[in-house]
């Protein structure tokens, strides 16, 4: 398997990763993708693949958001989404990705990296609940254990308060959970 960021011609094999790999919700998973594209600019946000046998098989990407901190805004990302097809998973795809990903945007000097998750999952790479260091969800639909985040160095104590997603997360409506009874 190898990793390298996303290429221009890339672009279908991604979205067939998420495509196959959200089932129902793949296609506002791709569209979201297509949109965050946007924000990957050469030193700001990342987007990574995985390859096998020249096949692109997951995808993760980390988009720049805001911090709406006291003092400031704070650039930060949100890494979302992380995808594998489905005939790759537990082979160690996903977690490449997200420890590849994280290691490039910690010598970028990124402060903070969140995400909407699994906490069994990305507990592993040093995600913990982001309320339990003075963070605020950007919406009430993300389930408290969810809602995480990754400290780097250039973090500082003073960064505390809310997640303001990019655009993208809320025109493709890609945030929290919704109440279908609702």
């Amino acid at each position: 398997m190898g990793l390298r960021e996303e290429l221009p011609g890339d672009r279908q094999a991604v979205r067939d990763v998420h495509l196959r790999a959200f089932g129902d919700h793949g296609p506002v998973v791709a569209d979201l993708v297509d949109s965050l594209r946007g924000l990957v600019t050469p030193g700001d946000g990342l987007s990574l693949v995985a390859e096998c046998g020249g096949q692109v098989v997951g995808h993760v990407m980390f988009s720049r958001s805001l911090l709406d901190a006291p003092r400031r805004l704070v650039g930060v990302h949100v890494l979302s989404p992380l995808g594998v097809l489905p005939g790759f998973h537990r082979r160690g795809i996903g977690s490449a990705l997200v420890r590849h990903g994280l290691g490039v945007l910690a010598e970028r000097e990124v402060p903070l990296v969140f995400l909407e998750g699994d906490p069994g999952y990305y507990a592993r790479f040093g995600f913990v609940p982001g309320g339990g260091l003075g963070f605020r969800k950007p919406s009430l639909r993300i389930p408290d254990g969810a809602f995480q985040v990754i400290t780097f160095p250039g973090y500082e104590p003073w960064m505390t308060g809310t997640l303001v997603y990019a655009e993208a997360f809320w025109r493709h409506d890609a945030v929290g959970l919704r109440d279908p009874d609702a």
